[in-house]
């Protein structure tokens, strides 16, 4: 239902996305990170959502009620937002213990199309390569283009600085932020490219 619905709406594509002295902005954006522990445990911080605002960084995301932990496509979990609203995320990937992405959207509309995806793939038994994309290839709500323009590999870089905060709370999630501060980041233009 939902790709009927898209190749009906124009996308953000259809706009010009430049800046005046670059070329055109990539619509997928990742960064990739090593960090020191397993793929399961990292996976079970990123599928249950109660904890994404103590380590993700975002500083939108105030809370998230307990309970909803992902365990395939097609869940929908909320979020509370810090100016009180809400956004309910539809899961399009999932494997367990290896990848998670959803479209946000707001409670009881038609997810934009912009998509936020976790990839973890283990190194050894206590070392995981964590790759954080966001991707807005269809993206198809024009108000949101700006938004979706300016998050940019620094910022994917930069988000989990802001997350230390949660240090306390979350001994995990603050050496994820650790080390994701320091990560490498890498535009990637087409779907697939995590194979």
């Amino acid at each position: 239902m939902l790709s009927a619905t898209k190749s009906h709406r124009p996308r953000c594509l259809d706009v010009v996305v430049a800046d005046a002295d670059s070329e055109p902005r990539k619509r997928i954006v990742s960064a990739t990170r090593e960090i020191a522990a397993s793929a399961e445990t990292l996976f079970e911080l990123i599928a249950d959502p109660a904890h994404q605002p103590e380590w993700d960084g975002n500083e939108n995301l105030a809370h998230c009620p307990a309970g909803q932990r992902v365990r395939q496509v097609g869940d929908v979990f909320r979020m509370t937002l810090t100016m009180g609203t809400v956004r309910e995320n539809h899961v399009v990937e999932f494997t367990e213990g290896r990848r998670i992405a959803w479209h946000p959207s707001e409670p009881g509309r038609q997810p934009p199309g912009h998509l936020w995806r976790w990839q973890l793939t283990p190194v050894g038994p206590t070392r995981t390569a964590v790759t954080h994309t966001y991707d807005w290839t269809e993206l198809t709500d024009p108000a949101r283009c700006a938004r979706a323009q300016a998050t940019t590999v620094q910022m994917l870089r930069a988000s989990p600085r802001s997350a230390r905060r949660a240090r306390g709370s979350n001994r995990l999630g603050w050496e994820m932020t650790r080390q994701f501060v320091r990560t490498t980041a890498r535009y990637r233009r087409r779907p697939g490219w995590w194979r």
